[in-house]
């Protein structure tokens, strides 16, 4: 409906012979004033040199018989153009978010389009932490926003499996006494990568030295006892990170590796003296003649840094999953000028693909503890962050009355307490999790929404005991503000792509709940006496459906029962 409003002022600009205006079409904040408003009498106000209101007046009469779907127009304030919707275009989104289903919210504005989303992106030989997750949450949102809006997208993970942090790693194996043949643990190679990255840190000169000949007999495979310990310690990381995606609902499409990576951008880069430049033994590229930094892409030993295996990636995603639209990266913000650096060089080496690049850099979630480092030790492995908070959900849950707590419900409702945290503000911005608050079920939650959710499917069943199916033959003369708020998410779902920002998701889908609950405590649904319950019950039905579809959007489980 909002497009459709600003198509129609688009054609009263044109018929008025007024250039183009950067007008909004929006909802008001409050529901009294209408279902959008517009201010393009405001903007264009001064350009043309009339009064505001006037000008307003002038475009009402325009648009007046242009939106059959709208009731009345309306003059406001200074200047703002109020539309009220009529009564059957909220009954009908009703009657089309039940028809829908699983398909209410999605639409087919990036059909035929290929996307891929990188995300996640844990290294092996070290713990898979509360960062990754938080990480794997943005990456996950994204990747499913982007199906709603009908992108055929593919779930990509970069995995660091060459490089420094493995020669740590398998020093320290050595030096704790790992071999090959032991009954090696995700744990064990957490401490061993710890004790070689801190012996490096300390600046021990042996230690130094062997790390950096460990390093590159990695590259080269040229020792069979170093092959023997990567070989293994990879293969044991990669099968632990595989249970975490299973448990936190991630089904990657494709996976690619550092290893693969490092020869493509070690000769990607030979190839082109003349973009990364020889200096002291390195090569890299001059990011200052771009208004950014240097970085190195080849080190002085002759091994491909990140960059240049970044450079490979982008050629290597090609190859494997075909020609793409987009190909997003999602990473902490850390890394943000790291990228701005990536990218340019891209367009000397691969024009046609760096302006189909695009790096989101999120803020990171901090525990209340601080920053967590993997390289002291100092982390919060993901297995154990769920458990405590699943645990703590199930407290509740017991403390509360509501459903005996179940190991799945409690992991369900922990997952979706982490995620909605983790979405529910900007990405870009660092934010903290609180546990007590993100557990709440009394609003800005996940837990909120999803016990929202399994209260309206026991509404339902209670109606249905009643003899009250949702109908939409009988309607009030009004409609329900819970109405004016549930058509809504097919725009939510258009705008958190175009801004890729899934917390627009968390913002709607907590007001939606919110106005559930107030709707439910002051009308009967399940009420076979009440003509109007039928018609109650299917606006219940259409926020179970948005909620249920909404929650899938952030990755989050929408449980039935609570």
């Amino acid at each position: 409906m909002e497009a459709a409003i600003r198509e129609a002022i688009e054609k009263v600009l044109k018929k008025l012979a007024i250039d183009q205006a950067d007008f909004a079409v929006e909802h008001p904040s409050d529901l009294a004033h209408g279902d959008y408003a517009t201010n393009v009498a405001l903007v264009l106000s001064k350009r043309l040199g009339k009064n505001p209101r006037e000008l307003a007046e002038q475009f009402k009469a325009e648009l007046s018989g242009m939106l059959p779907q709208v009731a009345a127009i309306d003059i406001a304030g200074p200047g703002f153009i109020n539309f009220r919707l009529n009564r059957d275009f909220f009954k009908d989104m009703i009657v089309n978010a039940r028809a829908a289903g699983d398909a209410w919210g999605k639409n087919d504005s990036w059909a035929g389009k290929r996307v891929l989303v990188e995300y996640t992106d844990a290294n092996p030989f070290k713990e898979f932490h509360v960062g990754h997750l938080f990480t794997n949450a943005v990456g996950e949102s994204i990747a499913r926003i982007f199906m709603m809006n009908g992108a055929d997208t593919k779930r990509v993970n970069y995995q660091g499996d060459v490089g420094l942090h493995v020669a740590h790693a398998i020093w320290g194996m050595r030096e704790l006494g790992i071999s090959a043949e032991s009954d090696l643990s995700p744990g064990d190679l957490g401490r061993a990568y710890v004790h070689g990255a801190t012996a490096y840190k300390n600046e021990d000169p042996q230690a130094i030295l062997e790390i950096r000949e460990i390093n590159k007999k990695v590259y080269d495979r040229s020792d069979e006892e170093v092959n023997a310990l990567y070989d293994k310690g990879r293969a044991v990381s990669l099968a632990y990170f595989e249970t975490i995606y299973t448990l936190v609902g991630t089904r990657f499409d494709a996976y690619f590796f550092e290893s693969e990576a490092a020869p493509e951008g070690k000769a990607l880069v030979l190839a082109h003296p003349e973009t990364f430049i020889e200096s002291e033994g390195a090569r890299v590229f001059h990011g200052e003649e771009h208004g950014l930094h240097t970085r190195v892409f080849l080190n002085k030993e002759g091994l491909p840094t990140y960059e240049a295996k970044e450079l490979a990636l982008a050629k290597l995603k090609e190859e494997r999953l075909g020609t793409y639209d987009l190909s997003i990266i999602s990473t902490s913000n850390e890394v943000n000028e790291y990228f701005k650096v990536l990218n340019a060089a891209m367009g000397f080496v691969y024009p046609e693909l760096a302006p189909k690049t695009e790096h989101i850099g999120h803020g990171t979630v901090r525990l209340s503890t601080g920053k967590m480092s993997s390289r002291t030790g100092d982390v919060i492995r993901a297995v154990d962050f769920i458990s405590e908070v699943a645990d703590a959900a199930a407290a509740k849950m017991d403390e509360g009355g509501k459903t005996a707590p179940q190991d799945e419900l409690a992991n369900a409702i922990a997952l979706g307490a982490i995620k909605y945290a983790t979405l529910r503000g900007s990405i870009l911005q660092d934010s903290v999790f609180d546990k007590e608050r993100a557990l709440s079920f009394e609003g800005d939650s996940g837990p909120y929404l999803q016990y929202t959710h399994a209260r309206i499917v026991s509404v339902l069943a209670k109606a249905k005991e009643a003899g009250v199916l949702p109908n939409m033959d009988h309607m009030p003369e009004e409609a329900y503000a819970i109405e004016k708020i549930l058509y809504r998410f097919k725009e939510v779902v258009c705008e958190a792509l175009v801004a890729r920002s899934p917390h627009l998701i968390t913002t709607y889908l907590t007001e939606l709940a919110g106005a559930f609950n107030t709707f439910y405590a002051e009308e009967k649904i399940a009420d076979a006496s009440d003509p109007y319950a039928p018609y109650k019950a299917a606006i219940a039905d259409g926020v179970r459906i948005t909620l249920k579809n909404g929650l899938w959007a952030l990755g989050i489980h929408a449980p039935e029962r609570m």
